[in-house]
């Protein structure tokens, strides 16, 4: 472990890398590195216990502590009662990057692809903890990170003290078929378009006519990438945060023309930044079995006959053309689309859980379906689950203080 410390205004700073094994199951084989900052109050705050924060993704690092003003929201609330331990998780951020990994053969970069889920991250932490000797933290896991806090109640329950989810409870393996999943997803989606251009009606015939210009004209974007209407669906992503219709209007309603629309649509469809989030999203629900590009194949019908429709979190095997920058791992993303994954979920140890929990479940959400995540929390023993409509699947972004103090609350019995 190497750690340096310094200090921002009002927070106290230790970061630290970890050399950790790739393959948990191989302590001797091949090495990565995992990068982790370890944030406390100035006054006192280091002798406080730890609160582990798993960011959403997969394949986005954790967020960065800021000042002027202080961010994340959520992070003054915790640092109330923690230490905040804010995890790269591997492949992202300033743990070793995944790029198009040269040299090896796409079969060989699907094999190492698949050592970056929820069972090797929540591993990464569990070698942390031991080398921190940490006795017991707490977690906090928003959306995919939500996931990763299920794994760990799974696994290694008797390393946690409390456990918070945040728009991120899973279905259980062998509960909801993956079909469903993505099924669900685009019911919510194709609401979500309605209720869009419900509020910006204009917008349909600005996009109608988009689509008809991309058909007909080579359009490029800043990186070369030409814009496909496909490609385009896929600013619909935005929808699902409480500032998502206005960003989406506030591209739409640019002429099509000027370098302002080209560099934002490339900028809401940054798909290249993250590979792993397009490689590993499907995965995310693998638990126990292969996903095989199920967004492709449940997409609705309404979609061939309307291109004004959005798509959300839906990952599709086109995209390895249409992103210039993935398109050395295409052949190992349909190798990870086939392959079987592991059991993710302990359902046993979930249904006799003994870490007190509590789940923010968002009422409208467009990512991880709500009907689902009420299954999950009552098959999880002592969840708390908080369903509101009050938030969007970006609640714990957008007013981090009142989300996060609420979840203490229904674990401490406050509320």
């Amino acid at each position: 472990m190497r750690s340096v410390t310094h200090r921002m205004p009002g927070f106290d700073v230790t970061e630290h890398t970890f050399e950790i094994p790739l393959d948990h199951a191989n302590p001797d084989g091949e090495r990565i590195t995992v990068f982790a900052r370890d944030v406390s109050d100035p006054d006192g705050g280091q002798d406080k216990p730890y609160l582990v924060y798993f960011q959403g993704g997969p394949g986005h690092e954790a967020t960065r502590p800021s000042t002027g003003p202080r961010g994340p929201g959520w992070l003054d609330r915790a640092l109330h009662e923690y230490r905040v331990l804010l995890l790269d998780q591997r492949g992202t951020g300033r743990s070793t990057p995944v790029s198009d990994l040269p040299g090896r053969t796409p079969r060989e970069q699907a094999e190492y692809l698949a050592f970056f889920r929820a069972d090797s991250i929540v591993a990464d932490a569990e070698w942390i903890r031991r080398e921190l000797d940490v006795d017991r933290w707490s977690v906090l896991g928003q959306s995919f990170g939500g996931f990763c806090v299920m794994r760990y109640l799974s696994v290694a329950p008797d390393s946690l003290r409390e456990a918070f989810v945040t728009g991120g409870l899973a279905p259980l393996g062998g509960t909801v078929a993956i079909d469903d999943i993505y099924r669900a997803t685009f019911v919510r989606m194709l609401e979500r378009t309605r209720r869009y251009y419900q509020r910006y009606p204009e917008d349909r015939e600005r996009v109608l006519s988009l689509h008809a210009h991309l058909e007909s004209s080579d359009v490029r974007l800043p990186s070369g990438d030409r814009l496909t209407g496909r490609r385009l669906r896929q600013l619909g992503l935005m929808l699902g945060f409480s500032y998502g219709f206005e960003a989406l209007h506030s591209i739409i309603e640019l002429p099509f023309d000027s370098f302002a629309f080209l560099h934002d649509v490339e900028a809401g469809t940054a798909f290249s930044r993250n590979p792993l989030y397009v490689l590993l999203n499907e995965s995310c629900y693998g638990d126990g079995f292969a996903t095989r590009w199920a967004s492709a194949r449940v997409m609705p019908e309404e979609y061939a006959a309307s291109p004004e429709l959005f798509t959300g979190e839906h990952m599709f095997p086109w995209m390895t053309e249409d992103y210039r920058a993935l398109a050395p791992l295409r052949e190992a993303a349909d190798l990870l689309a086939e392959r079987e994954w592991p059991v993710m979920y302990d359902p046993a140890q979930l249904a006799a859980n003994e870490v007190p929990a509590a789940a923010a479940i968002y009422e409208d959400d467009i990512y991880v379906e709500r009907a689902f995540s009420v299954e999950t929390a009552a098959a999880i023993r002592g969840m708390r689950p908080w369903i509101t409509n009050e938030h969007e699947h970006n609640g714990l972004r957008a007013d981090g203080h009142h989300v996060l103090g609420r979840l203490i609350d229904l674990v401490r019995g406050r509320a």
